[in-house]
């Protein structure tokens, strides 16, 4: 066999799959999709749903918005976690926000106005103690969740709501 030479049979025009072409040389080129990895999330579906529902019953009864944020919170924690709450735009005032940046072992409780009027500090101090012991067991989404229902319960259930009925 010559150097360069192709043995086997000639593939014909029609024999080629998807993304495979005859180049002038004779070779067969085949191109192939690449999926490129997706990044893992830190939650399984199951337990982003058990935080959804969490969040979902603390606003419904509450009326207040609970909202989760993890990723990394810069060099000033506290500033970057106000900013992030400050985001939440009209909500803002009746707004609870949970920080965590895991990287950094750290995180954030932030109350709007109307929120820090129903949660008391040593409600969030409670909470924040919570997801401390829970963190240490590398159970990220039960001390998320454990600290949702408990500032939902610090808040009570919204006077809105019970106004709807007279």
């Amino acid at each position: 066999m010559a150097p360069g030479e192709i043995t086997g049979q000639p593939a014909e025009a029609g024999q080629l799959g998807t993304g495979e072409a005859r180049m002038p040389t004779g070779r067969i080129s085949v191109a192939r999709r690449v999926e490129p990895e997706r990044p893992r999330l830190p939650f399984s579906t199951g337990e982003l749903s058990q935080l959804d529902e969490a969040m979902a019953v603390a606003s419904r009864s509450t009326g207040l918005e609970f909202a989760v944020y993890l990723g990394d919170l810069g060099e000033d924690t506290r500033k970057q976690a106000e900013e992030l709450h400050a985001n939440l735009g009209s909500q803002a005032p009746d707004g609870v926000l949970i920080a965590v940046s895991p990287g950094q072992r750290k995180f954030e409780i932030v109350t709007g106005e109307e929120a820090f009027r129903r949660i008391p500090d040593r409600s969030c101090q409670l909470a924040a103690m919570s997801m401390v012991a829970s963190f240490k067991e590398d159970e990220l989404i039960d001390g998320l969740v454990g600290a949702v229902r408990m500032l939902a319960d610090a808040a009570g259930t919204s006077f809105k709501k019970h106004s709807d009925h007279h």
